[in-house]
């Protein structure tokens, strides 16, 4: 390992302390407003209708409505999965996890991670002269090579995972709840639980490449993270280089943080709450990218795929994706699974003086054109060696075009089906799935897994809940199957011919994060 740590102290060990300059801010004078700056925010599982101005019943997140009419939303627009390690590798590389090999989850003891022969959006800017920064939750490996500051980043600051892969001393609300991470050799046996816990490693958190708290203070994390972003933002606006921050929140992921949440004086639920916490978070980095570079600054807010389903206790809301038939059939209607609500998501496009104010776009659009969209703003150049599924939405940013994908594939995500398959095809208005069912409701049960040979066929434009497939044999039936079947098999070859990666999901106990494996959970705090 010393030779990471010598690569990252070139890019800055900390971002507050007498290192902090490391991280390269200076020169460069001319970029400034040649180049615009970007701000990706990613919400996790949240729901197309936690964002009020998607659905008029949620009230809790004035910040996001002020950005939609202040900029651009779209209702039509995709996880590239229905989970979270498989979306964020998507959004930072532009492919589908068929073809950048990351097609499930990794887990607190994986060894490897988005493969390094993928190229990041954020080598890409920094090839381009930009300044780059990750805060949030990660999910895309931790172990040597695999970690963001290796990825493209100059600074992180963040969870390597999701904030339920490891025990705190704020567990927070969940359904059911996990235990607080024990204390000393006094805590006596883990206890059975109704859910998978983890309670003998805490949840880290990382500044660059060292753990500065372990376990993560929940109850704090939203304010950490505001604080690191407008720092970020403060000096790479003061320095004259472009910058690109990406920020990956906790929210609406469970477990919800608990301390704030219990003091909502007006008896709302805990989800509410949260999302107002969270809508405060985001408000925070809109206002400091107003203060600092308001007309040169992107910024894009979207999410990982949906949240789990409707029926949960501490559900979000996918609004109307809510169809009779997919429940009949067995399985949650959200998050793993290729059903509307697990991966249309909220997204709204910010920028003063270049995206058109209060426009509502039908353009179908995916967390895969984030990539080349802002490769292609920032006027750097694509990787040439591989093929993408995302396209350059500009033209719809700019409010010249409503057209985005005529096709997208929805991946099977861990409901049925196997991991990465494109067993999902949107084609225009239509959806066709050659598998349904396989997901685990809020009860536990798993609905069966349903193959679909010829495919079921929705038309969204009539039937966004996918209440009703198309009747087999008939008019409309007929004139889409054809045409699903061409651009299936189109796709597969496509990536039978390109240069594609494999995540190495091997797992080994000793890559766990751990600051100090002589006490119980890891305990430090150095921070």
């Amino acid at each position: 390992m010393g030779w990471l740590f010598l690569k990252v102290l070139f890019v800055g060990v900390t971002f507050l302390g007498c290192l902090y300059p490391l991280v390269d801010f200076c020169c460069s004078g001319d970029t400034r407003g040649q180049k615009p700056n970007f701000v990706i925010i990613l919400a996790d599982d949240m729901g197309w209708g936690d964002l009020g101005a998607n659905w008029a019943e949620t009230k809790d997140t004035a910040n996001l409505d002020e950005m939609a009419a202040e900029g651009m939303r779209f209702v039509d627009f995709h996880a590239a999965a229905s989970t979270c390690s498989p979306s964020r590798a998507s959004l930072l590389t532009g492919r589908l996890g068929l073809r950048n090999g990351v097609t499930h989850n990794f887990a607190v003891t994986s060894v490897g991670g988005l493969p390094l022969n993928e190229t990041t959006l954020a080598e890409v800017l920094r090839q381009a002269g930009y300044v780059t920064g990750m805060i949030g939750k990660w999910h895309l490996g931790h172990h040597g090579s695999y970690h963001p500051n290796f990825r493209g980043f100059d600074y992180y600051f963040g969870i390597p995972y999701s904030h339920d892969m490891g025990c705190t001393d704020t567990p927070g609300y969940n359904h059911p709840p996990c235990p607080a991470c024990p204390r000393g050799d006094g805590d006596g046996p883990s206890r059975t639980h109704e859910r998978d816990c983890y309670t003998d490693v805490a949840l880290p958190l990382y500044e660059n490449l060292n753990i500065v708290e372990q376990p993560v203070n929940l109850s704090g994390l939203a304010q950490k993270y505001a604080e690191k972003a407008t720092q970020f933002i403060q000096h790479a606006s003061a320095s004259g280089r472009p910058f690109l921050l990406y920020v990956a929140l906790a929210h609406m992921h469970v477990p919800l943080s608990g301390t704030r949440l219990s003091a909502d004086r007006r008896g709302r639920r805990p989800y509410g709450a949260a999302l107002r916490e969270m809508d405060r978070l985001v408000g925070q980095i809109k206002d400091k990218v107003d203060r600092t570079a308001r007309e040169n600054t992107f910024l894009w807010f979207t999410g990982d795929n949906g949240p789990w389903a409707q029926k949960c206790e501490l559900a979000g809301s996918v609004g109307p994706f809510t169809g009779s038939w997919q429940t009949h059939q067995g399985g949650s209607a959200a998050k793993q699974t290729t059903w509307e609500g697990g991966h249309r998501v909220p997204a709204l496009a910010y920028w003063p003086g270049t995206v058109p104010i209060n426009v509502t776009s039908t353009a179908l659009l995916s967390v895969l054109d984030i990539f080349p969209t802002v490769v292609a703003l920032a006027g750097a150049s694509l990787p040439q060696d591989r093929h993408f599924d995302g396209l350059d939405a500009s033209s719809v940013l700019f409010g010249w075009s409503q057209t985005g994908h005529r096709v997208l594939f929805h991946p099977n995500s861990g409901a049925a089906g196997e991991y990465g398959a494109l067993q999902t095809v949107r084609l225009e208005q239509h959806k066709a799935f050659y598998v349904t069912g396989g997901a685990k409701a809020c009860d536990g049960k798993v609905g069966p897994p349903r193959l679909h040979e010829p495919p079921l066929i929705f038309n969204l434009e009539e039937d966004v809940a996918e209440a009703e497939p198309l009747e087999e044999g008939g008019a409309e039936y007929e004139r889409v199957l054809p045409e699903v079947r061409q651009v299936l098999a189109d796709v597969l070859v496509d990536i039978a011919g390109d240069k594609t990666s494999r995540a190495d999901y091997t797992r080994d106990p000793s890559v766990t994060p751990c600051c100090d494996p002589h006490r119980k959970a890891c305990r430090c705090h150095t921070s």
